[in-house]
């Protein structure tokens, strides 16, 4: 084994990291955090904003370092806002469950930290030490694999050291409290008026949900758990699909989260797969024709079917794609790569060149046979692109006109196309020679005059909520048209509503009668509840059971200035070897400590007054220090006893100390 000294030192350069302002409001967790608090651990701040497609790609290379690092790397999420509704802990707290993060977040809606640190981007990855100093950091789409390797090459050098502190923590997320609800964060939608079908993107459960258009549930596709698996529908698998076409029996769909195209036979019930590779297109935007199957792709967020071609929303590479349904190509249609809102030809030779169409998130399709409609997310602005292939891609109401900051002016503004402004619209739909968009942020739903640019809002005061009258909705992102109504696919709200154009514009909420949130993963057992507990073997006790049951008392001893966190669950599980005296009833199930205490009793019926058996007695408990339940410690503790029971024993309770160790690294 080497010695400490033969260990080269993995950074070249380290910047002692200072403490994060005060006040700061921290969400995914049971309170605030101090960055020394972390020390053993390494730290990885990322500054992320949830409107930003790059941010997005990078949360699940987050997961899986997570993973792979359980006990040794934190990551903070420290969100600094771009649209002014993004300031609003409320609605990053939606972000956060809607993207399943599993970390603490900082709201810095002041970008106070981002000031801190210096950055300059969305994303920014910065890394930290376990002795608290900054090492590293990159901005952009960081992968996996780049940090890995990072931390590959410097874990040895700290753990031969003994700086690491590997004792596993928790954090108070979000989705430990959330309701479980039949839609959760509902994406696209897309109506059928000729069969009366709707089709809901239920985004958040990871399935496609169709229902009659006045709600009676069909069927559900999709599992209800995150893969990319073809099948049929029970076992089939979507990660965070959103857009949606129809093509007769054939129900195409943007599995977004996938970086897939995925078919759905609405017949014969079975899921396949027809465009891209499973993993997230990364190059520079190409221009040549590939085959579908052979294609990655980029964040298809949106689709609309022209014919025998369907158009692709391809939001993470900034550009419309076009594929043949024959899966003959796929390609690009319009957009030179460049996030940005500018007018001008469809399509450069080269990716990135000047003078051609730019797009900022494209998220929403429509069209009216002419033209393609584009809700330009990131830009706040609707685009129209020409179906034929020729001419230049215009903006209908939005920023292309303005000589800077096209992808940072927003706001809430009705009237003439110059004084329109929207916020990060995701939704849009072509109906009665209008421009119907859920304008996401704004919390509205407006109508366009696609020849004039002409705006005014329909449904919505602006502030976010869930009731009809007045008028409130929630991050709306789907919107679709049928028998002269609109349906919304009512995001945050986790519901579908309805505007009657024909009756004054009213707004009613569409129960999907019998649908249900899809079932709760299986608990495959308590096998490796106690994993990683620390075991005390205890010398052999005598007890007496005369009432029929033996007694444990519990006694933990937390560290100076430490105590059990009241609000994280603690419990006990016992585990007996053979046969003897104790019952097996209730062996192996946890069962809770309400409330946490650092001692506390219990007893365990026999089922006879005499005889020996050994039993294993485990608790796990989470503690932190007074004053702070943002970082949580998890302990885990057992104990092996060798019991005999005698119907002469002394009736006493049998003793079980544990004295928790502090570990921390100066």
């Amino acid at each position: 084994m080497l010695d400490a000294q033969d260990i080269s030192p993995p950074f070249s350069r380290r910047v002692r990291v200072p403490p994060l302002p005060d006040g700061l409001v921290w969400l995914n967790t049971g309170g605030p955090i101090e960055l020394r608090e972390l020390r053993g651990k390494f730290v990885l701040l990322d500054f992320w904003t949830y409107c930003c497609i790059n941010c997005m790609h990078v949360l699940p290379e987050l997961e899986k370092l997570e993973d792979a690092y359980p006990n040794s790397l934190v990551v903070i999420g420290v969100h600094s806002a771009k649209f002014l509704t993004e300031q609003d802990s409320r609605n990053i707290t939606e972000a956060i469950l809607r993207y399943g993060i599993r970390h603490p977040v900082i709201n810095d809606h002041d970008h106070r930290v981002w000031n801190l640190f210096g950055v300059r981007a969305w994303p920014t990855l910065l890394l930290i030490d376990p002795e608290g100093y900054m090492v590293w950091g990159a901005s952009g789409e960081t992968t996996f694999g780049v940090i890995d390797r990072i931390l590959r090459k410097a874990m040895p050098y700290y753990r031969a050291r003994g700086l690491v502190d590997e004792s596993p923590l928790r954090f108070e997320l979000a989705a430990n409290t959330a309701p479980r609800t039949s839609l959760r964060y509902p994406g696209k939608i897309l109506a059928d008026p000729r069969h009366g079908r709707l089709f809901v993107a239920d985004s958040g459960h990871h399935r496609i949900v169709e229902a009659t258009l006045d709600g009676e549930l069909v069927t559900t596709i999709g599992s209800g758990r995150p893969g990319a698996v073809d099948g049929d529908f029970a076992t089939a698998r979507f990660k965070d699909p959103q857009g949606m076409a129809l093509h007769g029996d054939v129900l195409l769909v943007a599995d977004t989260g996938n970086h897939l195209i995925r078919r759905v036979d609405l017949a014969g019930g079975q899921v396949t797969t027809i465009a891209g590779t499973g993993s997230q297109d990364r190059r520079r935007p190409v221009a040549v024709r590939g085959h579908p199957r052979q294609q990655p792709l980029n964040s298809p967020w949106a689709l609309w079917l022209h014919g025998d071609e369907l158009f692709i929303a391809m939001a993470g590479a900034h550009q419309i794609w076009k594929m043949r349904l024959d899966g003959s190509a796929i390609s690009p249609f319009a957009g030179n790569g460049r996030e940005d809102i500018v007018d001008g030809p469809l399509l450069p030779p080269t990716p990135f060149r000047l003078g051609y169409a730019s797009f900022a998130q494209p998220s929403g399709l429509a069209s009216d046979g002419r033209w393609l409609y584009v809700a330009d997310s990131e830009g706040s602005s609707i685009r129209a692109v020409p179906l034929a292939g020729q001419g230049t891609v215009r903006t209908v109401v939005g920023t292309a006109q303005l000589p800077a900051a096209r992808l940072f002016t927003f706001g809430d503004a009705d009237g003439p196309r110059e004084q329109v402004r929207l916020q990060h619209p995701l939704g849009i739909v072509y109906y009665r020679e209008r421009l119907y968009v859920a304008d996401t942020y704004n919390n509205k739903i407006k109508v366009i005059d696609p020849n004039t640019g002409w705006t005014q809002t329909l449904v919505g005061t602006g502030e976010a909520g869930r009731t009809d009258d007045p008028a409130r909705l929630d991050e709306p992102a789907g919107i679709t048209a049928a028998a002269g109504k609109l349906l919304v696919a009512d995001t945050n709200n986790h519901l579908v509503r309805v505007v009657d154009l024909e009756n004054e514009n009213k707004l009613s909420t569409l129960e999907i009668r019998g649908l249900e949130p899809p079932p709760l993963p299986t608990n495959e057992g308590s096998g490796d509840w106690l994993a990683g507990a620390t075991e005390h073997p205890i010398e052999p006790v005598a007890v007496g059971a005369s009432d029929g049951q033996v007694r444990f008392r519990v006694s933990l001893h937390l560290p100076a200035g430490f105590k059990l966190n009241p609000r994280a669950p603690m419990a006990y599980m016992v585990q007996i070897s053979g046969t003897g005296p104790l019952s097996p009833a209730g062996v192996g199930q946890p069962t809770r400590v309400q409330p946490p205490a650092t001692q506390f009793q219990f007893a365990w019926p026999v089922a006879e007054q005499q005889g020996k058996q050994t039993v294993l007695v485990g608790v796990n408990f989470y503690y932190c220090r007074e004053g702070s339940e943002g970082v949580c410690k998890v302990g885990s503790v057992a104990w092996r006893v060798p019991l005999e029971v005698h119907p002469d024993g002394p009736n006493r309770p049998v003793e079980l100390d544990h004295r928790v160790e502090d570990r921390r690294v100066p």
